[in-house]
């Protein structure tokens, strides 16, 4: 060979395909307009802290003295000193300086570490933070000695967040190319993704979006019927809920049908539950806790990035496993297949590993940081709630724009009804962009019904900024759509 010629080597051709919209061209397209000066609004994706949402105060304070521990012999130096000659640090109450449950709770994690944050832990996360899960799920979903079923430590894995607890078991269950995974359209295109990354077969089924996006048993059949007759062998269902993209709320009735439908017919549930606190006054139901003493196996993801708390960079998650199936032709245990996948990767990274501990464990009742987190918590979801009004209230004043379902997540996805012949949601949503700065996702980057037009705009920008950019959306709108 030449030895100035270039090199060309083949790669993975089912990582060439695989697509990603949050991520793709649109908001990359805004990447270049903020390289030339111009603004944007950077709604394709759930990222809150990016928005300037502050991080949970109790969160920060313990992550700050785990991760610098000499922190704490001087904070207690403080409190001793504010305690006992107030005029010594004149100016300054108890508010200004870290509570002792605080620091105790800093102190006790690290005992039970041994070894701090800088080295690897346990591959499915220390035995503590496993079980100080199961707790919180047992106590999310009302479990006790004469009711349900407790969660087992020993089939938690703690992971980087809730995305890479999805890709391990989708990874697992596509053995074959004519495996496939059912997936509700539209849907999150990591499932999309990884499903075309492992070489397995895509098979939709469709949520009815003038129901409010409601989800029955013959939707579900009629995929499955679909996907049999084409030759797939389906091995999982995967729900999100709340939805993303869409912020439908599952009760437990229709949980129960897909329950019902998955032991019919022999197959897995990857339950994406991240959003359950995004619910705004609607009432969240764990597929666990419906499950009970089903024999069904059950994936259950949940995440630190979501609901309030926003750590979306710090990478925290876990998986839950409940009735783990049996590896065909070996007796090796499925959970001892996640865990070997696991110890790859040697361990989730231990700073996310400490933010989901906390997430398990809210400050107690009565002690002196609780009030401020139920403050800044409830905050938080209130500002989300109000600011998905605003933006529903300005796609009223659209033409043709309609948006179902409750408002759950962090996202609408409003249905574009009416749009210039030969135009696409997408050219809409680059347009857009263009023209206001709204960096948004097109409809089609998450799947949709066919001949339907959408887009997903994640409600986090300040009031503030919703007031400014929803008057220039909707004088775009009306000029784009009957021009």
């Amino acid at each position: 060979m030449n030895n100035n010629q270039e090199l060309h080597i083949a790669v993975n051709q089912n990582i060439m395909e695989m697509e990603y919209a949050v991520r793709g061209p649109i908001p990359k397209r805004a990447a270049e307009l903020i390289k030339q000066g111009m603004t944007t609004i950077p709604c394709n994706i759930g990222n809150p802290q990016a928005f300037g949402q502050k991080p949970i105060s109790y969160y920060r304070q313990v992550l700050s003295l785990v991760e610098d521990p000499s922190k704490i012999a001087r904070e207690r130096k403080l409190n001793t000193i504010l305690k006992h000659n107030i005029d010594a640090l004149s100016g300054l109450n108890n508010t200004d300086f870290i509570s002792d449950h605080v620091l105790n709770l800093s102190e006790s994690f690290l005992v039970k570490t041994e070894i701090g944050l800088g080295a690897y832990s346990e591959s499915n996360g220390p035995l503590f933070i496993r079980e100080a899960i199961a707790r919180f799920i047992d106590k999310r979903d009302e479990v006790d000695t004469s009711h349900g079923v407790s969660a087992n430590p020993d089939n938690i894995f703690i992971t980087n967040g809730a995305s890479e607890g999805a890709r391990r078991i989708i990874d697992l269950l596509i053995a074959d190319k004519n495996d496939g995974i059912m997936i509700p359209i539209p849907q999150y295109p990591l499932y999309s993704a990884t499903i075309k990354r492992s070489g397995g077969v895509q098979v939709n089924y469709y949520p009815d979006e003038d129901d409010g996006w409601s989800l029955n048993r013959s939707i579900l059949e009629e995929a499955l019927d679909f996907a049999i007759k084409d030759g797939v062998n389906v091995k999982g269902v995967v729900v999100i809920n709340p939805g993303n993209p869409t912020g439908g709320i599952l009760d437990e009735e229709t949980i129960r049908e897909v329950i019902d439908f998955a032991k019919k017919n022999s197959l897995v549930i990857i339950a994406d539950e991240v959003y359950q606190e995004n619910v705004y006054g609607a009432e969240f139901v764990s597929f666990a806790k419906v499950l009970g003493d089903e024999k069904v196996p059950l994936f259950s993801l949940h995440s630190i990035s979501k609901g309030f708390i926003g750590e979306c960079g710090h990478r925290g998650g876990y998986l839950e496993i409940r009735n783990p199936p049996k590896v065909l032709g070996n007796d090796v245990s499925f959970i001892d297949v996640i865990l070997k996948q696991a110890s790859v990767s040697l361990c989730s990274n231990t700073v996310g590993q400490l933010l989901v501990y906390l997430m398990v464990n809210s400050p107690e009742e009565g002690s002196a940081p609780y009030r401020q987190f139920v403050e800044e918590k409830q905050s938080i979801l209130n500002d989300l709630y109000d600011k998905a009004t605003m933006i529903r209230e300005g796609l009223n004043q659209m033409d043709a724009v309609e948006c179902f379902g409750r408002t759950g997540a962090m996202y609408l996805f409003p249905r574009l009804n009416k749009l210039p012949e030969g135009s696409t949601d997408f050219d809409y949503c680059m347009n857009l962009l263009e023209k206001t700065g709204l960096c948004t996702v097109n409809g089609s980057g998450f799947g949709q019904k066919e001949g339907t037009h959408h887009l997903r705009i994640a409600f986090l920008p300040s009031k503030g900024l919703l007031d400014r950019v929803l008057p220039e959306w909707i004088m775009f709108h009306n000029e784009y759509v009957n021009k």
